[in-house]
């Protein structure tokens, strides 16, 4: 029996007037941090088929990045490159299978996860709701612009070809997708799963899980605040960021998701630009939002998109 979810469902978020003048002035101040990037050969962690490297950067506030890139060894002219974002509470994995498939790879740690988190270390939980009265000091300011920074590094790389860059990202990771792909015109294509930091106010109403629960703790201990944390969160919503995405792209939820609630997927796929765009719904899936069934979608799509020959059916 089908799940009874309401397609329709208005969110909450409301984009502020001087929305695209706030990010506007954060993307001034980080052109003026130079990359500095840092590229160490892991040979541990490489094989006959991937090379893998630690990568670090410079972010915004000069917090320094890290990130797993990852290469096929065998491999002519400049390659299609992949981003991806990483989930709230895992750690970034190294992508290897995606330098597999003939991408150049990139997996990045922005600020408080492992190895980038000497400057910057909120915690889990904690990284919610640190600073999120303040929408200039709010963590996910300096997270969303940490991800957006490896799109420089792609761009940095002479095995790279700049115009075939695609994002992706489950969770965490598909909110960052969609922020990316919103703030960075050179992404080409984007695939995001089950997003989270979408419909945030929305969220914590229509489910009783983590990480969003996280911000009903910090209201019953903060109740006066709850009119700073939604104007600072809505800077922050992937609702608000959906019209600018122009690039072809994909999402997926599930319809039993109670970590991302299905309707908030529904209102962000609405608010989306793109004039190539589709939504993919699973029923009886939760935060896996399709599982092994959608990864053959999505990596037919950015086969597409990026330049590589589809894999067979």
């Amino acid at each position: 029996m089908a799940c009874m979810v309401d397609q329709n469902y208005r969110s909450k978020a409301r984009k502020p007037d001087d929305f695209d003048a706030f990010w506007g002035d954060v993307m001034d101040q980080v052109a003026r941090v130079e990359l500095n990037p840092e590229v160490e050969p892991d040979r541990l962690r490489s094989d006959d088929e991937v090379e893998v490297f630690q990568v670090f950067y410079d972010s915004i506030d000069h917090v320094r990045v890290a990130a797993w890139y990852c290469l096929p060894r065998e491999r002519q002219g400049p390659l299609p490159a992949i981003l991806i974002g990483p989930g709230y509470l895992g750690d970034p994995a190294i992508p290897k299978g995606w330098a597999q498939r003939g991408y150049a790879a990139l997996c990045v740690a922005p600020r408080g996860k492992l190895r980038s988190n000497l400057q910057f270390n909120p915690g889990y939980p904690g990284l919610l709701t640190c600073g999120i009265v303040d929408r200039n000091v709010y963590s996910y300011r300096g997270f969303y612009v940490d991800t957006w920074r490896g799109v420089d590094f792609l761009l940095s790389r002479a095995e790279v070809a700049p115009g075939r860059i695609g994002v992706r990202g489950s969770s965490q990771g598909g909110g960052l997708t969609l922020c990316t792909a919103a703030m960075r015109g050179e992404v080409r294509a984007a695939a995001a799963g089950a997003p989270y930091l979408t419909g945030f106010m929305d969220s914590i109403e229509l489910t009783g899980t983590y990480p969003y629960q996280e911000i009903n703790d910090y209201l019953r201990l903060h109740p006066s605040s709850r009119q700073r944390v939604e104007r600072t969160l809505n800077y922050f919503d992937c609702i608000n960021f959906a019209d600018r995405i122009t690039c072809p792209v994909i999402v997926n939820i599930g319809l039993q998701d109670n970590i991302c609630p299905p309707e908030t997927g529904y209102a962000l796929f609405r608010e989306i630009a793109s004039e190539e765009k589709r939504l993919y719904v699973y029923d009886g899936h939760g935060h896996d939002a399709g599982g092994h069934e959608h990864g053959a979608i999505e990596g037919g799509f950015f086969a597409r998109h990026l330049g590589l020959e589809a894999p067979d059916a």
